[in-house]
């Protein structure tokens, strides 16, 4: 029987996975059994910033108050990315990923008729009411719309060390969890080569049922202990560094960001995101095709371009290798977070991941040790699939690039994933749909390759089949329809600073 589930690490993804499971298992009811130990000597990495609007519904299935959530964690609101520079280069060159669907959004052939009629108007501020809340600085609800409700889809920003203090206060106050601030200076195994116990420096042996690896890129038990290889992505993805620092704003009463700002550099990409004490900023690149005197030179280029300080801190360097596990489950350990894998930081994905497999685990938490081969393969298969999609989606943007400045760009549009290159092949006579991406869960929803596809300047020429009746006349109305919540929006939301400062007084109402 599988009763007593020991998780290795803490950070956002350990204490994110530990939260999901003893909610699910009524650990604190006397349930599954839930146990974390973290190190006291490695601190987390802490710059995973962003989280997709699948946060509001994990923080609300652990049951954690969305007021407190944004006073302890430094929070803020996120609708969605502006990516600039990315498909020319030049200054002026921009287009966004909003959270909201279009709307009528399968309802019509919306990229058709603006492409026919409206190709000089950027396709998301056509079709979305979202692009225009995030120009103004608008916060995606009302002081009166209760915690996680929105009147405009959201996710987060978010100081990611905060949020792993807070997630472990409420894990151990709320949920049960049993907390083991320790090292691990072993692994003892049964003889069928499972994990029986981890040996501790102070604690002696911790025995579990199920182990679920969050050591980070070292992946402790899943990498190190079973030898599972990462698959590296770095022919397909180059970005393998990142410098990150924090800035504060220039006034207390500086406007927060509604959005991830990326910015496109000659060997990588900036991101930019606006908590409201300061803003976390950081260049992503590739080693093999930039120094990181040059990454920095840009960064603090960019800072100085967009109104920072010129005496800005030495900014951290973070390396990575982009890839992910051969398997994410093997025998009785399961790894979640950057022991999985990781691929960079661009659409935020890795929280997001982190998501799904904690609610996949809970879901289909076997129970007993029979069982559990059979969870493995479907988990594997999942998540096999999950990354191959988180990788073709972040290569599309760099795909579609124009940019000539490097050969960073170049190379990037030489190395097509075979599923992708398929995909383009048929968007050159049809939008992306949902026969696309068919699996329940899919990573990116088709709506959001048509953001990235039409933001930079895809063109689907019209088929045999694309001249449906009527099809003019319903879009027309769809576009409308966005123009007129545009409209109502702007006049009735406040502006993201102001909706925080009113949570940080007054909190919001409970659902």
């Amino acid at each position: 029987m599988i009763r007593q589930v020991v998780i290795v690490g803490g950070g956002s993804a350990g204490w994110l996975a530990a939260g999901v499971l003893a909610a699910a298992h009524q650990t604190a009811q006397g349930g599954l059994q839930v146990t974390l130990v973290e190190s006291p000597d490695i601190p987390p990495i802490g710059v995973g910033e962003g989280t997709w609007p699948s946060m509001r519904d994990t923080l609300h299935r652990i049951g954690v108050s969305e007021s407190d959530f944004f006073r302890e964690c430094d929070a803020s609101f996120k609708q969605g990315s502006l990516f600039r520079q990315w498909i020319t280069g030049a200054a002026d060159d921009y287009y966004f990923h909003p959270f909201v669907l279009p709307q009528g959004y399968g309802e019509a052939n919306l990229a058709a008729e603006w492409q026919a009629r409206f190709g000089q108007v950027p396709f998301a501020d056509l079709v979305s009411f979202q692009p225009h809340l995030c120009v103004n600085g608008r916060a995606p609800k009302q002081p009166g719309t209760p915690e996680f409700a929105a009147v405009a889809n959201y996710g987060y920003h978010l100081d990611a060390g905060k949020f792993g203090l807070f997630l472990r206060k409420h894990c151990l106050e709320k949920l049960g969890v049993r907390f083991v601030p320790d090292n691990v200076t072993g692994i003892r195994s049964h003889d069928n080569g499972d994990i029986a116990a981890l040996e501790t420096r102070e604690h002696g042996l911790l025995e579990g049922d199920l182990f679920v690896d969050c050591t980070g890129m070292r992946s402790m038990l899943l990498g190190q202990h079973y030898g599972v290889p990462l698959l590296s992505q770095k022919h397909v993805l180059f970005n393998d560094s990142a410098l990150a620092v924090q800035i504060p704003y220039p006034a207390e009463d500086t406007p927060i960001a509604s959005q991830t700002t990326s910015t496109a550099q000659s060997n990588g990409w900036i991101w930019d995101i606006g908590l409201p004490t300061r803003r976390g900023i950081g260049h992503v690149y590739s080693s093999a095709h930039t120094s990181d005197d040059q990454a920095e030179a840009e960064l603090r280029a960019y800072i100085a371009q967009e109104g920072g300080p010129t005496d800005i801190p030495q900014p951290r360097k973070l390396s990575f290798d982009p890839g992910y596990r051969a398997e994410f489950w093997h025998r009785n350990c399961v790894a979640i977070g950057l022991s999985a894998g990781f691929i960079e930081p661009l659409e935020a994905s890795a929280l997001a991941v982190v998501e799904m497999s904690a609610a996949m685990l809970a879901d289909e938490m076997p129970v007993t040790r029979e069982e559990m081969a059979i969870a493995a393969r479907r988990f594997n298969d999942a998540f096999t699939y999950r990354w191959e999609r988180v990788i073709d989606f972040l290569k599309l943007h760099y795909v579609l690039s124009k940019r000539n400045d490097s050969l960073y760009w170049q190379d990037n549009r030489n190395t097509v994933p075979e599923r992708l290159a398929e995909l383009l092949t048929l968007w050159r006579h049809r939008s992306p749909s949902r026969y696309d991406f068919y699996r329940i869960e899919e990573v990116f929803p088709s709506a959001s390759y048509q953001y990235i596809l039409y933001g930079m300047g895809f063109r689907t020429e019209p088929g045999s089949t694309a001249a449906m009746p009527g099809q003019a006349a319903a879009a027309d109305g769809y576009f409308a329809e966005a123009a007129k919540l545009t409209r109502r929006m702007l006049g009735a939301l406040p502006s993201n600073r102001e909706l925080l400062d009113h949570i940080r007084r007054h909190g919001l109402p409970k659902i």
